[in-house]
């Protein structure tokens, strides 16, 4: 009898699974054995600082851990590390900790099975060849950046042919690239070819050229092959791990391939779905990119970490976690708040109840992951372990397709930020922007409105002062810049990190 394993192959420690031909299977065996598992969000709270996690990975490898100690069938799938970051020193891997971690955590941290080698040379690739077409004149200007994991200032501003032709182009780190995105929205490798040679390439004449118009996409779709496939991991408890996607919901979608995670769906009761930074901007984007436009499945509940010391250190930011929270209800998610704590945090376990008693959240689950992994959270899981198996399927939102460009960005900042639309300022510059997007976008045949937003912000602000009144508080739309092969279009917001490379901390 045909199983999973018939599409996975041993790849070093961890194995790769087939996930698009193992979902082509199920479709055409509809009689075969398969699971309708519900998906649950784990976000955060807004971090204090970029660089600072909350905990979601460590959360959702314990959760996973005390889920099947309760005897409930259930995984996680995770997001890649960028190595360059990790690397620097910028931000902790995607591997968890203490006894919340997942089995050889330096191959997840450092290249997993190749996946961001894969699109990284890919990408390069599409770059060369609109090198190459300005060459033969078929192009003026490029717009897909290069990519690279490894961080370096001196890639932040170059130019080609530089003092000659000096074309300018930028280098951007591989999982913020428009390749990366299309890895993880897309549902077969048709459609990756397809997206791929919808990709705007440059510009001739003012025109937009695409990839397709000029390119033998077979070279990209042969170097992806093996970059499409999630990587079989385990927790050190021997609970199941699907890694797969890349991270940074701050500056791209920060969401795993939804191909993993319906697979993942099919094998298994729960899935525990990691979203990218906070709820402002990993989830946002999973409810209204991922399910709203792609047809991911929305969550049957989610959870919100955070950390007592971002909770409640701060009063001037404390207003942000419970309008994460309450935001996630007030969309009928049962949204359950987490709080991991540090080491000498345990005597402010009552205050903390207390505290989340006020604010008429839902009993909070409590407990130091790093230190007790799930069996700290095994007990606590009655009320959470109800609203994902006794509840009715939560309603699918409708798309957004058509909605006015401006209209859908004050939506996001009234929503996930809490600033209504009159105080969402334009910078100068900001109209020009958005009229060349417009242009862009005419000239190849598709409407600017159809494209889902990428909301490109800081992930540590969900304002443009977060400490400002909350009456004051204000959004200021900077840029916009169009991905045709994803089908997004990113709008720079508040302070945006768009460095192409980080600092190395």
């Amino acid at each position: 009898m045909t199983t999973i394993q018939d599409f996975t192959t041993q790849y070093g420690l961890v194995g790769k699974i087939d996930a698009f031909g193992y979902l082509d299977w199920l479709k055409a065996n509809p009689e075969a054995p398969r699971k309708h598992g519900r998906v649950v969000l784990v976000t955060a709270d807004t971090p204090l600082k970029a660089s600072r996690g909350e905990g979601k990975t460590t959360t959702t490898i314990a959760l996973i851990d005390a889920l099947n100690k309760r005897g409930i069938d259930a995984a996680a799938v995770l997001r890649q590390p960028s190595m360059g970051i990790t690397a620097a020193g910028s931000k902790g891997g995607a591997s968890g900790g203490g006894k919340a971690s997942l089995t050889h955590p330096e191959v997840i941290d450092w290249g997993l099975t190749g996946e961001m080698a894969a699109i990284a040379a890919a990408q390069n690739l599409l770059v060369s060849f609109a090198e190459k077409a300005v060459d033969d004149g078929k192009l003026d200007t490029i717009l897909v950046p290069r990519v690279s994991e490894v961080p370096s200032r001196s890639l932040r501003s170059i130019a080609v042919d530089y003092g000659k032709g000096n074309v300018a182009e930028k280098v951007v780190l591989t999982p913020t690239s428009e390749l990366m995105q299309i890895v993880c929205l897309s549902r077969s490798m048709d459609e990756i070819g397809r997206r791929v040679a919808a990709m705007t390439a440059g510009t001739l004449e003012g025109k937009p050229v695409t990839f397709g118009e000029f390119v033998d996409l077979w070279r990209i779709t042969n170097i992806l092959g093996d970059a499409v496939k999630p990587a079989v991991t385990e927790t050190v408890n021997g609970s199941p791990v699907y890694v797969h996607g890349g991270p940074f919901a701050n500056v791209s979608i920060g969401i795993p391939t939804l191909v993993s995670v319906e697979m993942a769906c099919a094998l298994h009761d729960v899935v525990i779905v990691e979203a990218g930074y906070g709820a402002d901007a990993g989830a946002q984007k999973w409810l209204d990119i991922a399910a709203r436009e792609y047809g991911a499945q929305w969550p049957a509940a989610a959870v919100v970490v955070t950390r007592a010391s971002t909770w409640r250190d701060d009063p001037a930011l404390a207003w942000r976690y419970p309008f994460h929270v309450q935001r996630l209800e007030n969309f009928d998610i049962p949204t359950f708040p987490l709080v991991n704590l540090w080491e000498g945090e345990d005597d402010q376990v009552e205050s903390l109840r207390a505290t989340a008693k006020e604010l008429e959240f839902r009993d909070p689950i409590i407990g130091n992951l790093y230190r007790d992994g799930g069996e700290a959270l095994a007990p606590q899981l009655d009320g959470f372990v109800e609203a994902i198996t006794g509840a009715p399927a939560a309603p699918q939102f409708h798309s957004r397709k058509g909605m006015n460009l401006l209209e859908k960005v004050r939506w996001i900042a009234d929503n996930a930020y809490g600033v209504p639309s009159d105080r969402v300022v334009l910078k100068s510059g900001f109209a020009e922007s958005l009229a060349e997007a417009t242009r862009l976008c005419a000239d190849e045949g598709i409407s600017l409105d159809d494209l889902a937003v990428v909301a490109v912000k800081s992930p540590a602000t969900m304002t443009d002062d977060d400490r400002a009144p909350e009456n004051e508080r204000t959004v200021t739309l900077k840029k916009v810049e169009v991905r045709t092969g994803a089908g997004l279009v990113h709008v720079n917001l508040t302070s945006s990190l768009t460095t192409p490379m980080p600092k190395i901390v």
